[in-house]
Formats: structure tokens, sequence, C-alpha cells
């Protein structure tokens, strides 16, 4: 099974994202743009996971959401991976507080011990908007840049759980759904 560990917005959150992104999704480049309620931020990839090996994750998700206390973090603006010129990925930044960054790290540890892999890539929070088509050409995200920087969006989300997520491949794209959630203290 599919499975990630990630931090889901709520949808008041989610749908003021949507709003402040529409003239991305108005300017006509070449994007396979995300359905809000799939909106969120991922922690951890775990891959393809056997089922009776979630009890395990769950575990270990557990561990370290009860030693860890619930915090506020604000988005940071819009971007795209790897650059704004030849994007893979449109995308809404959250700051990188150290709280977030304390659970990110704790997570990889504790699922280290567990076998999985250690992400070697640095940590950039983000909610992905939507995934580029390379097959756009020479200048199809000619603008971008100019578009992101134009956007503003201001607001803060409350982390007070963390999710075990599934990813079902479909020809629509993925559709994702909580296997479990685990309460951050306080």
């Amino acid at each position: 099974m599919r499975t990630f560990i990630a931090l889901n917005l709520p949808k008041k959150e989610r749908q003021r994202i949507h709003r402040a992104a529409r003239r991305l999704r108005e300017s006509d480049m070449p994007v396979r743009w995300i359905d809000p309620d799939d909106y969120h931020v991922t922690l951890k990839f775990l891959g393809d996971v056997r089922r009776e090996r979630l009890t395990q994750v769950e575990g270990a998700m557990g561990k370290v959401c009860a030693a860890t206390r619930s915090f506020t973090t604000d988005f940071a603006g819009f971007g795209a991976f790897p650059t704004i010129r030849r994007p893979r990925v449109i995308w809404l930044g959250l700051g990188a507080n150290p709280e977030l960054r304390c659970l990110k790290q704790d997570l990889e540890w504790s699922l280290g011990d567990l076998g999985f892999d250690a992400e070697t890539r640095a940590f950039h929070p983000h909610v992905t908007l939507g995934r580029a088509d390379d097959r756009g050409g020479a200048g199809a995200f000619r603008g971008l840049d100019d578009l992101v920087a134009d956007l503003e969006f201001r607001g803060e989300v409350k982390v007070h759980t963390v999710d075990l997520m599934r990813s079902q491949l479909l020809r629509e794209g993925a559709r994702y759904s909580v296997l479990s959630s685990a309460k951050l203290a306080g």
C-alpha cells in the first residue's frame, strides 16, 4: 500500500489557498491542478508498505507526536520546484519554523529505526497546487516568476495532528485517504 505521513489542512484554509491561486490556474500554463480537497503537507513519503507493517509505522508516529507540542506555522509564498522557469511542481510554501523542522526530523529518526530510508533532500514544507506538464515546450512557463511574485497569501495553520495517508494512483490522478491520525501533545 502506497503511504506517506502528512499534515492535512483545515477545509477553510484549503479554500482560501484555492482562491488565492486562482490567477495561477487561469494562466493557461500546462499544469494539472490539484483538487483543494487534496491539499496537504507531506512530512515523510514511505512508499509501498505492507499492511502488517502499518502498526509499526503508527506506533512510531504516535511516539513522536506524543512528545511534540501543538504549534502554529505560517504560509510563506508561492514557488516552484525544481525551478520557476522549468517547474515540475507549483506550490505554496510554509514557514519551516523550529517546531515543524523538529517534527519532521523526529519522524525521520523514528521511521529510520524501522528501516525506512532517510530523506536526503533538504526539507521545504509546501502544499502542492499543481504538477507541470513538461510537454509544454520552451517558454510554456514564461511569466510564471512574475505571476507568483505578485500573488499574496497570508495565513497560518495550527498543527494538532499528523496523519498516515494512503495514496492510490488512478488515471485521473492520485486519490488520498487518511488511514490513521496521531494527536500532538498539548
